[in-house]
């Protein structure tokens, strides 16, 4: 069991809120849609399955969990869940399946280590995630750990932050990479550096805002060239403060700050934002001069520089494909899963976890890993662990131990790292079971010897709502109900092209539709055409655009878009995970509540 500590006057004081209005709501005493607004404020979902079975999200800032917190996880998963959690895109860790009832005795195990799920869901300042190698990476210009921890502890429980219009995303990355995928959200920042009068660098940041994804997804835009270190945090809330007055409140499919663009027009939203900031000293939530405590406490030097290949971090636009030989072996593990740092000397490790699941056995391994290594651990964006802090002679013994957890597979991050969101498991919104595609998709690259190909990212939603981030991936699918021969069957939309990077986003375009049962097949020949006809160095990007862009590439998988007589083939009339015919079935979205 986890060393616990005191629980902080804060969460005790959310914790007793929780009972109290539970206590209301199961007597009858409070409306279900006010009850619903408080809950999801609180990071508790409702599932398709409706009664008291609840989704718990908890917040994970910025990815970075001790050991004390991994076993409570294991704990939690074990004692009110089923068995596991499962890591999201934006480095929560959820548990399915909790009764209502219990939610209290969760939040105070939860709390006891220092983890909260306040604000984890709802109209609110989401989690705030971040480069999962910050810190550690050779081409950072900041590590932004620090400063994601202090906008996280900044805008957690703060006036400004509750009963917002819409969600509301926060994300850093620590160079033009952007590992931390920061063109897609409402406030996305890249660590630059600028030069000053006397020819030395000055780091700092660029702030980027409105982007965001869903079923109309709209790239982030640049607030201004240069935002200093003593302005970013001013800056953030500053984009809040216009959001939380400007965002539209009558209408919750367009309440995110990206219709605002549409809306005022970017020019107009800049200078609002500009101007806020200049009047914010006036607040009484003014975090004043200078950098953030956390910050000046912490540090934010940089990793070093390298231009290596051996320090390219994994998650970049290369391309490798290990020999055969090399698979499930150290030596493979460690050219697929290993980065290494510059100035700060670092080595990092990544621990590949099929589908963004760790069971509670897992999550004691990784803690007691951690503890045995004194190495530091984050959860990344596409769902896996990376081990950062390690040194050279700990990475044998790291892979034996990740081995016998299962989780030592070669190429995580890489083209068998397929993301998927919970789907119709448990969304009430999934019209598909992307998880099980997913892991289909897995098996069919492992068995034609593509999954430790480089470069390549699948991603996949269960709709249309983009939680799996299908939008943002090299091959991206969403979930759609198809109609053949007079009876419904699960489908899917294949998008090709979708890439960020180098503060530019580009979202997929459609390239053709198809049956579940033969997205597989599809992503197979994609990826074995790619392998084949790509030249030294070329991304999955530039090879498409050289192939004729994602439609001439989708018209050479025509024949795949096609359903035989369900007496001919029944299996593509039910969906992956599923024994009985398909259905479209949905439920009231606590996504828009």
């Amino acid at each position: 069991m986890a060393v616990t500590r005191e629980i902080t006057p804060a969460q005790l004081a959310d914790i007793e809120k929780f009972e109290q209005q539970l206590a209301l709501y199961l007597a009858g005493e409070l409306e279900e849609d006010v009850f619903r607004v408080f809950r999801l404020n609180n990071g508790i979902y409702g599932q398709r399955q409706g009664g008291h079975n609840q989704m718990v999200r908890v917040k994970i800032p910025y990815g970075s969990l001790n050991p004390d917190q991994l076993e409570m996880l294991a704990h939690v998963a074990d004692t009110y869940s089923r068995g596991w959690g499962h890591i999201t895109t934006r480095q929560n860790i959820q548990f399915h399946f909790v009764m209502l009832e219990m939610v209290p005795a969760v939040l105070r195990d939860l709390a006891s280590v220092g983890l909260t799920t306040r604000e984890a869901c709802g109209d609110t300042v989401r989690n705030v995630t971040g480069c999962h190698l910050a810190g550690a990476c050779p081409f950072e210009v900041l590590d932004i750990s620090p400063w994601a921890d202090a906008t996280f502890q900044h805008f957690l429980r703060s006036p400004i932050a509750q009963r917002l219009p819409r969600k509301f995303k926060i994300n850093f990355s620590g160079c033009a990479t952007d590992c931390g995928q920061a063109m897609f959200n409402d406030v996305g920042v890249v660590a630059v550096a600028r030069p000053r009068d006397d020819g030395t660098l000055e780091p700092g940041f660029r702030v980027f805002i409105a982007g965001g994804l869903g079923a109309n997804p709209h790239p982030a835009q640049a607030l201004e060239e240069f935002t200093s270190r003593e302005d970013l945090l001013p800056t953030i809330e500053s984009v809040l403060r216009v959001f939380y007055r400007a965002g539209n409140r009558d209408n919750k499919l367009r309440a995110r700050m990206k219709w605002l663009v549409d809306t005022v027009g970017i020019d107009e939203l800049r200078a609002r934002i500009l101007k806020e900031r200049r009047f914010l000293r006036a607040s009484a939530t003014w975090p004043g001069p200078g950098v953030p405590d956390v910050v000046a406490e912490q540090g934010d030097a940089p990793a070093g520089v390298s231009t290596s290949v051996e320090a390219t971090p994994v998650g970049t636009p290369v391309t490798l494909r290990l020999p055969s030989e090399s698979r499930n072996t150290f030596a493979g593990w460690e050219t697929a899963n290993v980065v290494r740092g510059a100035a700060k000397g670092t080595v990092s490790a990544y621990a590949f976890c099929r589908l963004g699941d760790i069971t509670s056995a897992q999550f004691r391994g990784l803690a007691q890993i951690q503890r045995d290594l004194g190495a530091e651990l984050r959860v990344t964006n596409r769902q896996n662990i990376v081990f950062r802090g390690l040194g050279e002679e700990q990475l044998s013994d790291l892979h034996l131990r990740l081995t016998a957890l299962g989780m030592a597979e070669p190429g995580a991050e890489l083209a068998r790292d397929v993301v998927a969101c919970p789907g119709a498991d448990t969304c009430n919104l999934a019209v598909t079971q992307s998880r099980g595609l997913a892991d289909e998709i897995g098996r069919a690259l492992e068995e034609a010897g593509l999954a430790e190909v480089g470069g390549v990212r699948i991603n996949i939603s269960g709709c249309t709502n983009s939680c799996g981030q299908h939008h943002i991936s090299d091959i991206g699918f969403f979930g759609a109900e198809r109609r053949a021969h007079g009876v419904s069957a699960p489908g899917y939309q294949m998008l090709l092209g979708g890439h960020v990077g180098q503060a530019q986003i580009e979202f997929g375009q459609k390239a053709l539709r198809l049956p579940a049962k033969n997205v597989p097949k599809a992503v197979v020949a994609v990826v074995e055409r790619f392998v084949g006809e790509r030249e030294a160095g070329e991304t999955f990007t530039a090879w498409l655009a050289r192939a004729g862009g994602s439609k001439a590439v989708g018209a050479t998988l025509a024949e795949l878009d096609h359903f035989p007589a369900p007496e001919e083939a029944p299996d593509f009339y039910v969906d992956y995970g599923e024994t009985g015919p398909y259905a479209a079935v949905t439920g009231a979205s606590e996504c828009a509540t």
